[in-house]
């Protein structure tokens, strides 16, 4: 670890980026250039797009220092706040979670996304999304809906947290790192499970609000969705609050386009993935299932420093699940934890209870037993950022 690392007193290190071959150093150093790639090859964007893609580059290029937004940016000024202290600097030697955070942001301006004019509002990850949603895939996995209802009512509670979680190893950010090959595995290596007293929790009071924070769109998505409809018809919740991105964010994540296309998706199936997908659009149209897309879901901040409008949301929640990743590390914060520290004391100032459903493709991990944290690094494997293991983590 760097010097370098910043670190908050009493706090594990924040994870930054300039150890070369760590995985941070990796994203900025591949995954980035690689996307923006992607991107241009994906979309005819004219000229001015492209020019601004290839300054892009340049910017992240290694060695390359933080340049603020152009001041036409709608939210030029807070992140122009946000950035004190990173702007100017190099990328690699700021947060980890910032940089990634501010690099999409930058992408975002560098297409013109939120400018006037015929690019405005085009998700540039859309053709990766749409790809993913109507692909054969996707056709057998709703078919596999059909056979939900001949598994014991127990059983089914845990089949469906387990197509939840692993959903998340289809997104396209980490097969920009991994490659194509392995993942339709569904590998299950569990290295923590509370999936039991998740279900205890909701069965111990009276059925409220749940809040689903989804991360990615597509494969990921849609057993989020049946999840979200498995709660509501089995009394679990009386409504879902599935927050969103306001606009693209990280190259899958979920906007509202992208819920509306996978209930799209599942109602035009045959078998029960129609009928699923018929009642959730009836929820969302009753209120049971109300979609939020806060700003904060979009800054490059942990959950630690949210406003008081989503502190409130999820205190009135029985419980509020974080999907994937991402949400994971903003949730304990992105930091170099010990792997045994508890995931109740990392997540000790949420306001309400807090269930993971985390597939591990980052470093940071919180509330692993010792004897787990040794058999898995005795493997020699690269065990937290391969998306071969995951967790289920509650703090009630």
């Amino acid at each position: 670890m760097s010097p370098e690392t910043p670190a908050d007193a009493g706090h594990a290190p924040v994870v930054v980026s300039n150890v070369v071959g760590s995985f941070a150093w990796g994203v900025l150093h591949d995954r980035h250039p690689a996307l923006i790639e992607r991107v241009r090859k994906a979309t005819p964007y004219p000229a001015e797009q492209q020019n601004a893609l290839d300054a892009l580059l340049r910017e992240i290029d290694e060695g390359g220092v933080i340049e603020p937004l152009d001041e036409t940016e709608p939210d030029a000024a807070p992140w122009q706040r946000w950035g004190q202290g990173h702007i100017g600097r190099r990328w690699a030697d700021v947060p980890f979670l910032w940089a990634e955070s501010y690099f999409y942001r930058k992408l975002l301006a560098a297409l013109g996304y939120f400018a006037p004019g015929p690019w405005h509002g085009i998700d540039p990850f859309a053709p990766f999304k749409h790809a993913e949603l109507m692909g054969a895939t996707v056709d057998s996995e709703l078919a596999a809906l059909d056979e939900i209802p001949r598994v014991p009512a127990e059983q089914q509670d845990t089949l469906l947290v387990q197509a939840s979680l692993w959903g998340n190893r289809a997104d396209l950010g980490f097969q920009l790192s991994a490659g194509d090959s392995g993942l339709g595995e569904r590998v299950t290596g569990l290295v923590a499970d509370d999936t039991a007293e998740l279900w205890g929790l909701l069965a111990g009071q009276q059925p409220g609000k749940v809040c689903l924070v989804a991360d990615n769109a597509g494969p990921e998505l849609l057993p989020d969705l049946v999840l979200a409809d498995h709660l509501l018809t089995t009394d679990r919740a009386t409504h879902i609050s599935l927050h969103i991105k306001p606009y693209p964010y990280y190259v899958s994540d979920a906007t509202s386009s992208d819920v509306l296309d996978c209930l799209a998706r599942m109602s035009d199936a045959p078998g029960r993935a129609s009928e699923i997908g018929k009642r959730l659009r009836q929820a969302v149209t009753d209120g049971r299932l109300v979609l939020r897309a806060h700003p904060f879901a979009c800054a490059p901040f942990p959950y630690q420093e949210m406003p008081v409008q989503l502190q409130e949301d999820f205190a009135s929640a029985t419980l509020t699940v974080m999907k994937g990743d991402l949400n994971y590390r903003r949730l304990v914060g992105d930091r170099h934890w010990p792997a045994t520290t508890p995931f109740s004391e990392a997540t000790a100032y949420f306001p309400g209870p807090v269930a993971a459903l985390r597939t591990l493709k980052s470093d940071v991990v919180t509330g692993l037993d010792q004897q787990t944290l040794t058999e898995l690094d005795a493997t020699g494997s690269a065990w937290r950022t391969s998306g071969t293991h995951a967790l289920v983590h509650v703090r009630r």
